[in-house]
C-alpha cells in the first residue's frame, strides 16, 4: 500500500514538472514563430511614432506659436465683437444707430477741415452745427431714401445701379446740398435773401464738385452693398466730401464779397 503511493506521488511530480516545463518554454517551432511576430510588428511601432510626430517640440517653437494664436484669436474675437454689436445697433434701432454714425463723422470731417484751414483759433459752434445735421438730417434721410431706392429697384443689377445713380445725383444730391446750405446759414444768423445768395453763388459749383466725385462712390454702394449697411458705406465716402462741404459753408456772406 506504501510502495503504491509513492510511485503515485512520484508520477504526480513528474506530470506537474513537466507541465511547468511546457508552460515556461514553448516548443521549438512555436517559439521562432513568436519571434517572428515580434520582428515584424517592431517597424509597426516605429511606424506610428513616426506618423504621430511623438518628438518633445522645442520650447521657443511652442511659445512662439501659442503666443501668436492666441494673440490673432484675440483679435479676431475683438474685431468680430465690434462689428457684431454694430450689425445688432443697425438691426435693432436702424435709424438711431445711422443717425449717430453721421454725425460722428460729419464731427470727424469738420475737425479735420478746420485743422487743414489752419484757422486762429478753434470754432466749437461750427462743430456742433455739422453734428446736429449729420444727426437730425442726414442720417434720417439716407436710411429712408436707401430703404426707398431698394424697394424701387430691388435688384443689384448694372442696370438698376445705374437708374439709382441717376435719381441720387439728380435730386437727392441737389436737394440736401440745398438743405445743407441753407440750414448751416440761418444758424449763422443769415436772413432768406443772403442764404439765396449764397446758394447763387456756391451751388452750382458744388454740384459740378460732386458730379466727379459721388458716381464712383454710389456704384460702389449700390452695387456691392447690403442696404442695411449702405448708409454706413456713403457716411464713410461723406468724410472727404464734408471736408469741401464744410469748407464751402464757411465763406463768408456772398453779399460782404461782393461789397469787397
Amino acid at each position: 500500500m506504501s510502495g503504491a503511493l509513492r510511485r503515485n506521488t512520484t508520477l504526480t511530480r513528474l506530470i506537474h514538472k513537466h507541465s511547468i516545463t511546457d508552460h515556461r518554454t514553448p516548443p521549438p517551432g512555436l517559439k521562432a514563430q513568436l519571434q517572428s511576430k515580434a520582428y515584424l510588428r517592431a517597424p509597426n511601432v516605429f511606424r506610428k511614432a513616426k506618423d504621430y510626430d511623438l518628438s518633445p517640440p522645442s520650447l521657443f517653437s511652442s511659445a512662439f506659436f501659442s503666443a501668436k494664436s492666441s494673440s490673432s484669436s484675440a483679435a479676431a474675437t475683438a474685431s468680430t465683437g465690434l462689428v457684431g454689436w454694430y450689425l445688432g445697433l443697425v438691426k435693432n434701432r436702424p435709424i438711431l444707430t445711422k443717425s449717430v454714425t453721421a454725425a460722428l463723422i460729419y464731427t470727424a470731417a469738420d475737425l479735420s477741415s478746420q485743422t487743414i484751414a489752419k484757422s486762429d483759433t478753434y470754432d466749437p459752434v461750427r462743430t456742433l452745427r455739422m453734428a446736429g445735421y449729420g444727426m437730425l438730417l442726414l442720417g434720417p434721410s439716407l436710411h429712408f431714401w436707401f430703404n426707398f431706392m431698394a424697394k424701387t429697384f430691388p435688384k443689384r443689377d448694372m442696370f438698376s445701379t445705374l437708374k439709382k445713380m441717376a435719381l441720387g445725383q439728380g435730386l437727392y444730391g441737389p436737394t440736401m446740398t440745398v438743405v445743407f446750405f441753407s440750414v448751416n446759414a440761418f444758424l449763422q444768423g443769415e436772413n432768406g435773401g443772403e442764404v439765396f445768395d449764397r446758394l447763387k453763388r456756391d451751388l452750382v459749383p458744388t454740384l459740378l464738385s460732386g458730379v466727379m466725385y459721388w458716381p464712383v462712390c454710389d456704384f460702389i454702394t449700390y452695387r456691392f452693398i447690403p442696404v442695411h449697411l449702405q448708409t454706413l458705406v456713403s457716411n464713410g465716402f461723406s468724410y472727404l466730401w464734408t471736408i469741401y462741404l464744410t469748407y464751402m459753408a464757411s465763406l463768408e456772406k456772398a453779399s460782404a464779397m461782393a461789397s469787397d
